[in-house]
């Protein structure tokens, strides 16, 4: 259980940017012959395959909108990537704890890319696309650092990784409050320009 660290941060980064995740735990295991990488990650194929995903997911995550949709299809892919990376972060280790690693792994991930898409939806409420592509470029290298610190040094990238979650989740709730008192007033001033127009 060792491993539940890295594996709950690489499921906090794999929430946020699976295919990112994967090719840098890929590159890392591969060229810097770390162990805690799964072997699978390592290969030719794996990598070029999430390599050509993280850039279609770069260019549509800058995207007002289209971000959102991207989201929502990942819904299914990002939680699967953080449980598929806790399953195969100790394929030697009884079936329990690969049951608890792949769990963690598929929750943190669920979690986090929850709170992305949430972030994501109120961003795109602002007519300008800077904020958007700020947005994912902060995302990117986020998911980067913490996906490196995951594997050389992986209480610290929990620790971060949950400093990460807790201020999007804070952050989620007070711009959802903004965002529906403003929409609370916009209808209240439309309703109040209906009655007031002449018929």
């Amino acid at each position: 259980m060792e491993l539940l660290p890295a594996v709950l941060a690489s499921g906090w980064a794999s929430g946020v940017n699976a295919y990112l995740c994967v090719v840098i735990l890929g590159l890392l295991g591969r060229f810097g012959g770390f162990d805690m990488v799964p072997e699978a990650f390592t290969r030719v194929d794996v990598l070029v395959v999430a390599a050509v995903l993280y850039l279609l997911e770069f260019v549509t995550d800058k995207i007002p909108y289209v971000d959102s949709l991207w989201d929502a299809i990942s819904t299914a892919i990002r939680p699967t990537a953080g449980a598929v990376i806790g399953l195969l972060a100790a394929p030697d280790a009884p079936p329990l704890t690969q049951a608890v690693l792949a769990a963690s792994g598929g929750a943190a991930a669920l979690v986090s890319h929850l709170v992305k898409g949430g972030l994501r939806l109120i961003v795109n409420t602002s007519p300008e696309p800077v904020t958007n592509i700020g947005v994912s470029l902060g995302e990117d290298v986020a998911v980067a650092g913490v996906t490196t610190a995951a594997v050389l040094a992986p209480q610290v990238a929990l620790i971060i990784a949950g400093v990460l979650l807790v201020l999007g989740i804070v952050l989620l709730v007070l711009l959802w409050t903004r965002v529906r008192r403003g929409y609370r007033r916009f209808k209240a001033w439309r309703e109040k320009r209906a009655a007031a127009s002449p018929a």
